[in-house]
């Protein structure tokens, strides 16, 4: 079955969906707590929303949110150009297996395109085979270590 959501980049305009899509978040990663505890207040939203380098692509099944994809341009230092983070990209499971995620993304490449950006990255966990999945049949595997490192904290 294919899908027949639809999809939308965000802007300044859309926090009250933003908001939604960060509940989709929290349901599908199975922590609400993180992204539906502490929101952040609609300026702090607005504002990341209308940043260049933030995107944020919602998909539609009429008005209801059932997925979303968020993340980060790049701009690099080497070369005049940009890469694109996939930081997060979650669809509710009653519309999971139809197309979503890859509708997501589509739009994504359009956006990315249009501002210069030469590849997008995104990051799977292991045993995350859904995930790996979709993300093998969209690009090219490249096997990396992550590393979560504290930032200094005040004296």
């Amino acid at each position: 079955m294919k899908t027949t959501a639809t999809t939308r980049v965000l802007t300044a305009t859309n926090i009250e969906v933003c908001r939604q899509m960060l509940g989709v978040f929290g349901s599908a990663f199975e922590d609400v707590d993180t992204y539906c505890g502490a929101q952040p207040d609609d300026a702090y939203l607005a504002n990341l929303l209308s940043n260049e380098h933030f995107v944020a692509i919602a998909a539609f099944d009429g008005d209801r949110v059932i997925g979303g994809l968020a993340g980060y341009i790049l701009p690099k230092f080497e070369q005049a150009r940009s890469e694109f983070y996939i930081y997060d990209l979650a669809v509710i499971e009653s519309h999971r297996r139809v197309g979503v995620a890859t509708a997501l993304i589509d739009k994504l490449k359009v956006l990315a395109a249009s501002r210069g950006v030469y590849v997008i990255f995104v990051q799977a966990d292991d045993g995350d085979e859904p995930a790996v999945a979709l993300y093998t049949k969209l690009g090219v595997r490249e096997d990396v270590m992550h590393f979560d490192i504290a930032p200094a904290r005040p004296a």
